[in-house]
């Protein structure tokens, strides 16, 4: 087992998910320039950011009650830290690091950690209010693994102006390199979550050029995908959870009752296919999130089938059983039973020829991405890596040189409406 962790990133990244980390008292997470434990957006992002051997970036929970009883602990010496399993050596790690804009207030005085967070070297921002499924009467109808509606307001800001995001989105250009932000919105009746997303993307398309993805219901005008696209919008995300029906009914009962997961198949059957229209210059993927642990292997294995032959990307995270949720008494799941799922993961993804690992300076802490479950399979796809590793590096010259270009532009131009140095004048 030591010597699997030891040699395999990808595998002791994965059990970290499932067992949690203890912290010795010799660790000091912020004084030494980690990042504060912060509950925001759906929960995931609620451990300890660190970076693995082979850079492989990871959110480790901490704080729940599993975590007490794991069987890593993580320890500090004049060498960095390093982690233990059951006090035997595994691998040094490093704290994934916090920028100053982290200690920084936008113009209005609001944390800017409570506007967005760094979720590995993206930032994911949570932007309206809380998912209606919490506020369902005559009783909420949240997913029972959801922690958002117990966190916005608390971490995580429920008010955030297009003012207030762009700041926060140039202090993480400027200091953190980001070259992707990711949005993510709840249930709203109306289906206005494309709606409110609409002014931010706008804005942050044409005055920074960076890559940006959204995580919503399904509209249920599927139209409103083409117009993402034209906006330049790079990813679009369907979380519907659980592929078996009859779970996927009782732990999301909301997006069952509201939307189905009939229709979620479908908004990722036709979002994947706009990834030959649209800007030939922006990137386009389309993901199904489901979360391994709460249906059989078998059936997330079904669902990674299913979404791949779609052409779109499945991501795949770890349950985790949250402080204050309906689920915080369950278990975590084991480790070997999701090495299959992530095995199939990487291997769906090759035999289907889709764009993985091709955004610059994408490093996700909340999952294992379909690449890094390369170190799960015996199989090797040398024409595909071939293959991807001339995309990964034509979108990464693509992005930065859009990137610096509207840097340039900022740098030379007037002062925008919202005080922005910027020549492009769009409305707040």
């Amino acid at each position: 087992m030591i010597a699997t962790l030891r040699d395999n990133s990808a595998y002791l990244k994965l059990d970290l998910y499932c067992r949690g980390l203890r912290l010795d008292e010799s660790c000091y997470v912020e004084a030494d320039g980690g990042r504060k434990i912060l509950r925001t957006r759906a929960g995931l992002g609620s451990g300890l950011e660190l970076v693995l051997p082979g850079g492989l970036w990871t959110n480790v929970p901490v704080a729940e009650p599993f975590a007490q009883s794991s069987p890593y602990t993580l320890h500090r010496s004049e060498n960095g830290y390093h982690l233990r399993r059951e006090g035997i050596d595994v691998a040094p790690v490093r704290l994934s690091p916090r920028p100053e804009w982290y200690e920084k207030k936008t113009s209005t005085g609001k944390s800017m950690t409570r506007v967005g967070t760094l979720q590995g070297t993206y930032l994911g921002i949570y932007p309206a209010k809380v998912c209606e499924y919490w506020t369902a009467k005559p009783e909420k109808v949240n997913c029972r693994f959801c922690s958002v509606g117990l966190n916005l307001g608390v971490d995580d800001a429920d008010d955030k102006s297009v003012a207030e995001v762009m700041e926060v989105v140039r202090a993480a250009r400027d200091e953190s390199g980001i070259t992707y932000v990711d949005f993510n919105t709840g249930h709203y009746a109306g289906d206005t979550y494309l709606d409110i997303l609409q002014p931010y993307i706008t804005r942050i398309k044409k005055e920074l050029g960076l890559l940006v993805g959204v995580q919503t219901p399904p509209h249920r005008d599927l139209k409103r995908y083409d117009a993402l696209r034209e906006m330049g919008v790079n990813r679009v995300s369907f979380c519907f959870e659980i592929f078996d029906r009859e779970i996927f009914k009782e732990i999301c009962p909301g997006k069952h009752a509201e939307y189905g997961l009939d229709f979620y198949l479908a908004a990722i059957k036709y979002c994947a296919s706009l990834a030959r229209r649209g800007p030939r210059t922006e990137p386009w993927v389309t993901n199904g999130e489901i979360i391994g642990g709460l249906e059989p292997p078998e059936s997330s294995i079904r669902a990674i089938d299913w979404i791949t032959s779609v052409g779109a990307i499945p991501t795949v995270c770890v349950f985790r059983p949250l402080i204050g949720t309906d689920m915080a008494s369950a278990p975590p799941p084991r480790t070997d039973d999701l090495v299959p799922v992530y095995r199939r993961l990487y291997e769906a993804c090759m035999e289907r020829g889709l764009p993985i690992g091709c955004a610059p300076n994408v490093h996700v802490s909340l999952v294992l991405l379909p690449e890094e479950c390369r170190a799960f399979s015996p199989r090797r796809f040398p024409l595909q890596t071939v293959k991807l590793k001339a995309l990964a590096q034509a979108v990464k010259w693509s992005v930065g040189r859009r990137i610096r270009k509207t840097a340039d532009q900022e740098a030379r131009g007037v002062a925008a409406p919202d005080g922005s140095a910027t020549g492009i004048r769009t409305p707040v």
